[in-house]
């Protein structure tokens, strides 16, 4: 791992274009709360020069991991991969508190079991009362090492539960292609309607749809926050469960772009593995973003309007993971009544960022402060996003700020519309 490191480092020409892409740099100035600062660290530490101090740690933890940097690159900088790398030898070399290091485990393995998802959020509820919907202090404290940090709990978009889906959606009308979907971990208990919905709209365009009941976590969030080798097993796992179709898939579809943008990179994460490197290369090949899917083949147009003024937020990991911009949009433009109008900062992270809002409180709220600014001067009614952390936080911000707005996923407009043309 650490032969790559030095590889993909020795990349940066230390140019600085990067700086004015990175959220985090932009907000406090400080270089080593930028990429070209942070590679530095990481390239310094791995030549002898420093040690991998607090310091090094606090400053990979201040980075949201949005691939802002890479956008911006002109020298191809694989930062999103040298973050994990750098994160990953934190863990490994036990750099962190032990309570501070178990609390998070603790977080990533609730949030990538839905049951166990559900039934904290359920406990919450009951405790919502004594608690004001806050994460309760003590555990607050742990994962963000602030004693006065308030963290509030994710809501779901309906009931919460864990939703499960059918294992095989037939295509409506004629069947045209057959494709995997992957149902998550968080979309499945905060956002099982847009799962949902998603069926719906890849059946109206012709898809019989798989949701294998065996495919579960797909390691993204191990993989950010710093836990390679828990991450790796989940990769292994999810191959496995769409291992019976995978020959008969014409694609594996996913709402969520955290999701997909790693498992679009299983090819190379797994490379090392003589089990899996071709296995992981076969999966990742078929990975499509729902957006890029359904303007891939051609979008079936809904009659149906939904008459309203609507913005969209890019998800760092569908526009500089993926390098997914367009898609989404032009999805959007084919609903009749819908007017897309374009947000400052689209494509700057709102501060969720996976667990970044959790572990990184005061930076996420600055940021989300920001975005919601930003959304406040379009005069939208509707904000289209495509990833569930920022759906779940810009919806908090939202209504913390008194905005009357509805924050969905594309899929759900789009569904709506069909819906209101049958």
């Amino acid at each position: 791992m650490f032969d790559l490191i030095d590889s993909k480092t020795s990349k940066c020409i230390r140019c600085g274009f990067c700086l004015d892409a990175c959220p985090t740099f932009r907000l406090t100035g400080q270089e080593t709360r930028g990429p070209r600062g942070r590679i530095y660290l990481v390239r310094s530490w791995r030549e002898g020069v420093i040690p991998f101090d607090n310091d090094v740690v606090e400053a990979l933890d201040t980075c949201l991991g949005c691939r802002a940097c890479e956008t911006a690159c002109p020298s191809g900088v694989e930062y999103g991969a040298i973050l994990e790398m750098a994160r990953a030898h934190i863990e490994l070399a036990h750099l962190r508190p032990n309570a501070e290091s178990f609390a998070r485990q603790q977080l990533l393995a609730t949030l990538t079991n839905p049951a166990r998802l559900a039934a904290s959020l359920k406990a919450a509820g009951l405790l919502g009362g004594l608690t004001g919907g806050k994460m309760p202090g003590f555990a607050a404290k742990l994962l963000s090492g602030s004693p006065e940090v308030a963290l509030s709990l994710p809501k779901a978009q309906g009931t919460t539960k864990v939703h499960n889906l059918p294992e095989r959606n037939p295509a409506r009308g004629t069947k045209c292609y057959t494709v995997g979907m992957l149902a998550g971990c968080v979309m499945r208990v905060l956002f099982g309607d847009t799962n949902a919905a998603t069926v719906r709209v890849l059946q109206a365009n012709g898809c019989e749809v798989i949701v294998p009941r065996a495919a579960g976590c797909c390691g993204a969030l191990h993989l950010h926050t710093g836990f390679h080798t828990d991450a790796l097993t989940r990769m292994r796992a999810l191959i496995d469960a769409f291992a019976p179709y995978l020959d008969s898939l014409d694609a594996i579809v996913v709402n969520s772009a955290g999701c997909g943008s790693t498992m679009k990179e299983y090819g190379d994460l797994l490379a090392g593995d003589p089990v899996y490197r071709e296995k992981a290369q076969a999966f990742a090949a078929k990975v499509r973003d729902v957006s890029e899917w359904l303007a891939g083949i051609g979008l079936t147009p809904p009659s149906g309007r939904i008459d309203a003024v609507a913005a969209y937020h890019d998800a760092c990991h569908l526009a500089h993971g993926q390098k997914i911009r367009q898609q989404p949009r032009q999805l959007l433009s084919q609903i009749p009544g819908l007017r897309l109008v374009e947000m400052e900062e689209s494509d700057t992270c709102c501060g969720s960022a996976g667990v970044y809002n959790i572990t990184e409180p005061e930076m996420a709220r600055r940021l989300l402060d920001r975005k919601i600014a930003n959304l406040r001067a379009t005069g939208a009614s509707i904000l289209a996003t495509g990833n569930p952390g920022c759906l779940a936080w810009i919806q908090q911000g939202a209504q913390e700020a008194g905005l009357s707005l509805r924050i969905c996923h594309p899929i759900q407009l789009l569904d709506e519309a069909y819906s209101a043309s049958s």
